[in-house]
């Protein structure tokens, strides 16, 4: 099954592949304090292996049909402004679909993290991939904690320094009035 929204847009935003030419504008994010940890990677490597360690991941999903993040581009400045995308992801031994989202901190408090995640979360429900899909964040990862809220999604529960939050489909329906 192919997770990716390429070709999808919201209002803002275009979403298409990430590719190899993305990585000098994705590479100021791991400047930033705490990235490592709010994005469950290892600590103690420098920004380029921060960065090679992502792309790493991307490209593994990708081939392993693991879903994957989608480039969030600008539709009227072309400004590449992060990555959002759904994500097979194991949590306690079961297989969940999770609605995952990254920005680049020059883009925070826009709004394009909360875009990125409904749309996310909308085209994960309209293909029908699943009933449950989650958001997971690092315990101190509050703004992302807020996009998930904001995304109609409830704490279900908390595993190993990260909350998994998630929304049923059925909620989907009933606050959509569908």
């Amino acid at each position: 099954m192919n997770y990716l929204l390429t070709g999808q847009e919201t209002e803002r935003l275009q979403f298409r592949p990430v590719t190899a030419a993305d990585y000098d504008t994705w590479l100021p994010l791991f400047k930033e304090k705490n990235v490592d940890k709010f994005l469950g990677m290892p600590e103690g490597l420098s920004q380029t292996e921060q960065c090679d360690y992502w792309f790493k991941k991307v490209w593994h999903r990708y081939e392993n049909n693991l879903g994957g993040m989608n480039a969030l581009i600008d539709k009227q400045t072309g400004d590449f402004i992060g990555q959002s995308g759904l994500l097979i992801q194991t949590i306690e031994e079961e297989e969940r679909l999770e609605v995952g989202y990254s920005i680049l901190p020059k883009f925070w408090g826009k709004g394009y993290a909360q875009e990125a995640a409904k749309k996310c979360r909308d085209f994960c429900f309209e293909h029908e991939f699943t009933d449950n899909v989650v958001s997971m964040m690092h315990v101190d990862n509050i703004a992302s904690e807020i996009v998930a809220i904001k995304n109609g999604m409830t704490l279900e529960k908390q595993v190993d320094g990260f909350k998994v939050f998630s929304i049923t489909i059925t909620k989907w329906l009933k606050e959509n009035n569908m």
